[in-house]
């Protein structure tokens, strides 16, 4: 069993434009933007992240907007809601707070005997704030969220699955536990992790694979400690018969990627090396930052990529 994984690391989601994407993740849930920069693969598009005042690994929502990309289509497959935790009484602040934004889909529930505000991102993006006790992480409280009420980072994140059985087992070979179970929703955490250390499980039967765009979860992202962690995870995993990739430079972290049975994307990321390797703290997110690779790119993207502040 792998022992080395604490928890998430990040969340990387697709959206269709990116001003509405960094004015709901600043403005309305009052999140750091950490890091301004572009999508490896199509340097067109921002990789923009999200987070608490350094991006600690477990509070970074990232994101790929797509300009004018299709909306996504929800079904098996894929990560169906992203938690983050709040403060216990704050969800009424919360409700209020969504609904003078113009926030949609707003309602409540109780799961596993916590309280839970679900509401929509701007591409239809499925959210919770959950109330939680004892989480001492450091909120981000610059962009104007009081520190009584601000967002400490993720509480869970939500498979959506036709079957359970080969990716909790998964789960359980990453070092998850089963701690409740109720049901269609089994919840697995890893014992002494980070404050990000929540799985749900949600079996949906009948129900189409999910189709990926924007308002869809992309990946999400386990952190270990160092890349020394990571290869022995890389390592096992490949022993059981996942077909990972090589380890990637990402400039924040270095990352590998695997398919679970369940058809969800896994990234195991570094803690290392952060994300003031290439600007000071008190100035994260603020200019635009390019891979070195796209570096020569600067002049014309600066030109054609959407002014987002």
């Amino acid at each position: 069993m792998i022992s080395q994984i604490k928890g998430l690391h990040h969340v990387t989601s697709l959206a269709s434009k990116a001003s509405p994407n960094n004015a709901f993740f600043t403005n309305t849930l009052g999140l750091r933007r950490i890091k301004k920069t572009v999508n490896f693969d199509a340097p067109d598009v921002y990789h923009l992240y999200y987070g608490d005042e350094e991006g600690t690994p477990g509070t970074v929502m990232t994101y790929f907007p797509f300009p004018d990309a299709a909306r996504g289509r929800p079904g098996t497959g894929e990560v169906g809601r992203t938690s983050f935790a709040v403060p216990e009484g704050t969800l009424k602040a919360w409700a209020d707070r969504l609904s003078n934004h113009g926030t949609t889909g707003l309602s409540t529930d109780t799961r596993f005997g916590e309280n839970r505000l679900l509401f929509d991102g701007p591409d239809g993006d499925a959210f919770a704030l959950v109330e939680t006790e004892s989480d001492d992480r450091a909120p981000w409280t610059g962009s104007g969220v009081g520190e009584d009420i601000a967002i400490r980072g993720f509480h869970s994140a939500d498979m959506r699955l036709a079957d359970e059985g080969a990716s909790a087992e998964l789960l359980k070979y990453m070092g998850y536990e089963e701690i409740d179970r109720h049901d269609n929703i089994t919840r697995f955490a890893v014992p002494d992790g980070n404050e990000a250390n929540v799985i749900d499980i949600e079996i949906i039967k009948g129900a189409n694979h999910a189709g990926q765009g924007a308002g869809s979860v992309h990946h999400i992202a386990f952190a270990v400690e160092n890349r020394a962690r990571q290869l022995e995870v890389r390592e096992a995993l490949i022993d059981t018969g996942y077909a990972v990739t090589p380890v990637i430079d990402r400039d924040y972290f270095w990352a590998i990627y695997f398919r679970t049975p369940g058809g969800v994307l896994f990234e195991v990321a570094t803690n290392e090396p952060g994300f003031a390797t290439d600007e000071d703290t008190a100035h994260l997110g603020e200019a635009l930052k390019l891979p070195s690779q796209h570096a020569h790119l600067r002049e014309r993207l600066e030109r054609v990529l959407e002014p987002i502040g």
